[in-house]
């Protein structure tokens, strides 16, 4: 049973979402999925939204906060809903086992739609569904998302809508896509109500890029340019008098600015975007240390492991072991 129409499209008939939600995801991506829903149909006085969750075995599902989430059955129970959306986080490609690819793969061509969140777009793609369609997944798999499946258009949007495919980077542009949603079956009035139910400001421009992470958020315009053009460049890095530059500034007032707002100069504050990139490299990625250090603007990993164990207390080595 194959559809061609969208489901983001004006309809007054009732939208059924099965959500397949895989261990390890996050609570809040799974509420950025449902729970403009329900508000939705809170708003419409009706049931504009159904949906289901679904498990790769049927059980509850364990999710990153500890909390179990109930499932009303294994991923057969999704059959019938007019859409299919994967939810998962860490360790997709452990609990995204091989016979879960296949099922995804079978079944897929029986959902008007198949989307995902995260990393769910990862279990898309190995499963050959996003292949000859743009998706976005979270900005921290970016490039290595875009290395493994060279098949798929891969953009740093926030989310993505790509025919019958939606893909979105995160929880906030899981709600945002969901926003989306029940705006363009009901109208942007609604998806208005819903946003300040929860006092969100939804990024209505899917397109716009993920932010990754301006750490800390920085009030002044020309601080955020600078950190901006730093997590642009971990790995090939940029000379502080270029990204003074850049912002309008000298380098003297850009090492005030930093110090005024973070407490420590732009060469620290850079220093930690790298050391935090890697550290995640290297608890959440197989790529090896050397890889790590290179990918991270480091000249070898001696440098980098020093850096890694000034900043962190303890070597790259040991982390990743624990």
């Amino acid at each position: 049973m194959a559809f061609s129409a969208t489901i983001f499209a004006p309809s007054d008939r009732p939208l059924d979402i099965a959500v397949l939600v895989l261990p390890r995801a996050s609570i809040l991506e799974v509420a950025s999925v449902l729970d403009p829903l329900r508000n939705a149909n809170r708003h419409l006085g009706k049931e504009g939204f159904r949906w289901r969750v679904v498990s790769p075995d049927g059980d509850d599902v364990a999710l990153t906060c500890g909390i179990a989430l109930p499932a009303i059955g294994p991923l057969s129970a999704a059959v019938g809903a007019d859409a299919l959306i994967v939810v998962a986080g860490y360790n997709q490609s452990e609990v995204a086992t091989r016979p879960l690819i296949a099922d995804l793969r079978r079944i897929a061509g029986q959902f008007r739609a198949v989307g995902a969140v995260d990393a769910g777009p990862w279990v898309l793609a190995r499963a050959g569904l996003l292949d000859g369609h743009r998706a976005t997944v979270h900005w921290e798999d970016l490039e290595d998302f875009a290395s493994a499946h060279p098949a798929v258009e891969v953009v740093p949007d926030r989310f993505v809508i790509s025919r019958n495919r939606f893909t979105a980077g995160g929880a906030a542009p899981a709600a945002d896509l969901m926003l989306h949603l029940i705006g363009a079956r009901y109208g942007a009035a609604l998806a208005g109500q819903v946003a300040a139910s929860f006092q969100y400001e939804p990024q209505v421009d899917g397109a716009r890029p993920q932010r990754p992470g301006l750490v800390p958020v920085a009030g002044d315009a020309r601080l955020a340019g600078a950190l901006a053009m730093m997590n642009a460049h971990l790995e090939d890095i940029l000379p502080l008098a270029a990204i003074a530059h850049a912002q309008g500034l000298g380098l003297r007032r850009m090492e005030q600015l930093f110090r005024d707002a973070l407490g420590q100069g732009p060469g620290a504050a850079y220093l930690d975007l790298r050391l935090q990139m890697a550290r995640r490299m290297v608890t959440d990625t197989d790529h090896t240390l050397r890889d790590i250090a290179l990918r991270c603007g480091f000249v070898d990993p001696t440098s980098f492991s020093r850096a890694f164990r000034r900043r962190f207390g303890v070597p790259p080595s040991r982390v990743r072991t624990q």
